[in-house]
This record gives structure tokens, C-alpha cells and sequence, in this order.
């Protein structure tokens, strides 16, 4: 017997870390061995085929670490990547946790549900032709300081804009985009340039110009393809002429480039 197979699971499974009968078969842990620690308590079944150790209360970045472990690529992003950011003007307080969670390959059904103090959102869209890599860092987690990815400020904010469907979702972005002061030119022209979906080009910008940060004048526009023809992103809104978006017509200011 290799050496591998010989080891413990306290030795090669860290506390907190979720993993599947694959994972565990890689390294010397066949069925019986995975029947026989579930029986003896030294592995617990999350989910159908889905372990961990007993150890610290389960943590959402348990599972986004453990899901690129296994090969998921998955970072969290949107809303919660800002929030936990500090770009929120407050957090919500109680209740279950929503967590925004990106990924260009289909995510399986297990991380949903198993938890009352976490629930995840998982977004599939593909809204850019080949993202950046400087638009997703780690930020370090537990005593192992685990990488977990979240989106940058910069690409969280057109995350959230592509999912801008309603006069509310408005007015979340708009307090976002209030704190956004630090935002980095060169990394939003990268995004911006590779980003697909037209409409989030369209308000990124229309919100940039509404909050006037520094930056927005630090940023080149030549080559981001804004697209044509006209976009009705609210019933009964306001039209903006220099974007060609309809937008909330409370959150209009009066001047020479909106119609009514």
C-alpha cells in the first residue's frame, strides 16, 4: 500500500474543506474507506456524495473554496462581492445570507439549500468575451488564509448592471455606484472592451457620468462598442439621448439630453 493510501483524512482533509467521492478517491480513499469514516463520524455527508470533516460551523467560503478545489471555477461577485467590499452604504442585518456567485461553467445543484444561514445565487451569464483575470483577486480566508475569488469593484459593478431589469435594481446600483470613488481606469477600459452584453455597457457609463468620480475622466472610451438602436430598459421612463437607454425619471436630472 502507497503511502498516499495510508494517510488519515485529519491529515490530508482540512478542517471545513467540502469534498466529493472523487476528490477523496484521489487520494487512496476508496468506497469502503468513505462507508467506514461516515460510520465511524470522522466524515459527515452534506449532500449526496458531499463531505466534510466535523469540525467549525459550515461557512459560505467553505463552499466557494471547496467548489474550486473541485474544479469549479466560481467567484463571488454582483452585489455581494461590493457589499462585502465595503462599497455598501449598510448590510443587511439577520436573516440568511445571499451570496452572488459567477462562473462560465454550469455549477452542480448541491451547494443550494443545505444551510439556513447562507443561500447562493448562482449566475451563468456569459458577459464577456474572455474575462480578464485582473478582474477577479482572492481575499484570504480561516486560519489557512484560503483563496477565495471575488470580483474586483470594478467588474462587480457590471455584473450587477447586467442584471438591472427594474426601477429597484436602478437604485441599488445608483448607491453603489455613489461609493465607487477608487475605481481604476485601466482595468474598467479592459472590462468594458471585453464585455458582450450592450445594455451594461450602456448604464455603466450613463451611471459613471451621473456620479462624476474622478476616474470617469481617466477613462478612454475609443474602441468599447456601445452598439446601436435604441434600448427600453424601464416602462414609462425617461429616454436618454446620448445612450439611447430609457432610465427611472426620478433619477433624471433636467437637462439637453433626456426626452420626456
Amino acid at each position: 500500500m502507497s503511502s498516499e493510501n495510508t494517510k488519515s483524512l485529519e491529515q490530508c482533509l482540512p478542517d471545513g474543506q467540502l469534498v466529493n467521492r472523487s476528490w477523496l478517491k484521489e487520494r487512496g480513499f476508496n468506497r469502503p474507506r468513505v462507508d467506514y469514516a461516515l460510520r465511524a463520524g470522522k466524515l459527515v455527508a452534506l449532500s449526496q456524495g458531499i463531505y466534510r470533516r466535523p469540525g467549525p460551523a459550515l461557512k459560505w467560503e467553505h463552499v466557494v473554496f471547496s467548489l474550486n478545489e473541485m474544479g469549479y471555477p466560481v467567484h463571488v461577485g454582483g452585489r455581494s462581492a461590493l457589499e462585502l467590499q465595503g462599497l455598501a452604504h449598510y448590510l443587511p442585518l439577520g436573516g440568511t445570507q445571499r451570496i452572488d456567485l459567477y462562473s462560465s461553467m454550469k455549477i452542480p445543484a448541491w451547494p443550494l439549500g443545505f444551510s439556513d444561514s447562507f443561500t447562493f445565487e448562482i449566475h451563468n451569464k456569459h458577459l464577456f468575451n474572455e474575462l480578464p483575470k485582473a478582474g477577479v483577486s482572492s481575499l484570504p480566508f480561516g486560519a489557512w488564509d484560503w483563496p477565495v475569488p471575488h470580483s474586483t469593484p470594478e467588474l462587480a459593478l457590471l455584473e450587477l448592471l447586467a442584471d438591472v431589469r427594474e426601477e429597484a435594481d436602478f437604485s441599488t446600483a445608483d448607491q453603489f455606484f455613489e461609493g465607487a470613488v477608487n475605481l481604476r481606469p485601466g482595468l474598467l477600459y479592459e472590462l468594458l472592451a471585453n464585455c458582450k452584453q450592450v445594455k451594461t455597457k450602456r448604464l455603466f457609463f450613463w451611471f459613471s457620468d451621473r456620479h462624476g468620480h474622478a476616474w470617469r475622466k481617466a477613462l478612454e472610451t475609443e474602441g468599447i462598442d456601445l452598439g446601436r438602436g435604441k434600448r427600453m430598459l424601464v416602462k414609462g421612463g425617461a429616454f436618454d439621448a446620448v445612450y439611447q437607454i430609457t432610465v427611472p425619471r426620478q433619477m433624471v436630472k433636467e437637462n439637453e439630453n433626456t426626452l420626456f
